[in-house]
């Protein structure tokens, strides 16, 4: 051996290591992620397209068309989706007559949002309103029975707010809930509404 150099071993570059690396956490998705169980999943994904503006991402659906699994994008958040099956631990609230969840949607136009999805079918549980804590909120179901809050942050004056949480905290003080109140009242105008921050 002498008079010859030793060989080297090439060491691959971390570039390629970093090509093979899986990454953890899939492309489009944040640390947590709402996975629904419904009754009728290609209803639900169509129904999600009109009323949110959903994208259909993927879907993988069994012979006779029940979702195994679909995820959808609503702005810039995924959600994902499948059928209830016989013999999963895991039901649609309808099967339970409740929903024990509110999926929350923040969007730069709510009064705009909000038409989409009563137009799509949802059912207004709390009518879309100005809220004491600045923003301009409201609640529905869809017809999967999931219960979704639709708001945008607003411009309001401290008065404004102020008499408006006065006015909720003495309805929680009876008993009652702010937004039942409100189901019969005029929403706040919509020109108002529109001065977000």
């Amino acid at each position: 051996m002498s008079g010859q150099e030793p060989t080297k071993t090439k060491k691959k570059s971390s570039s390629a290591k970093k090509s093979k690396t899986i990454p953890a956490i899939p492309k489009g998705f944040h640390s947590v992620t709402p996975y629904l169980v419904v009754n009728n999943g290609s209803e639900a994904i169509e129904f999600y397209k009109k009323a949110f503006g959903a994208r259909e991402l993927l879907r993988h659906a069994t012979p006779d068309g029940k979702i195994l699994n679909a995820q959808l994008k609503i702005g810039d958040s995924m959600v994902l989706l499948s059928d209830e099956f016989p013999g999963s631990d895991t039901r649609s609230p309808i099967s339970l007559g409740t929903s024990t969840v509110t999926l929350h949607i923040y969007t730069k136009d709510v009064n705009k949002l909000w038409e989409q999805a009563t137009a799509a079918g949802a059912k207004v549980l709390m009518p879309l309103n100005n809220q004491f804590w600045g923003e301009r909120y409201g609640q529905l179901s869809d017809p999967f029975g999931h219960r979704w809050s639709l708001s945008q942050q607003v411009r309001m004056s401290e008065e404004e707010m102020q008499a408006l949480e006065k006015a909720s905290m003495e309805m929680l003080g009876q008993g009652e809930h702010p937004g039942r109140q409100q189901e019969d009242q005029p929403s706040t105008d919509v020109a108002e509404s529109e001065r977000a921050c």
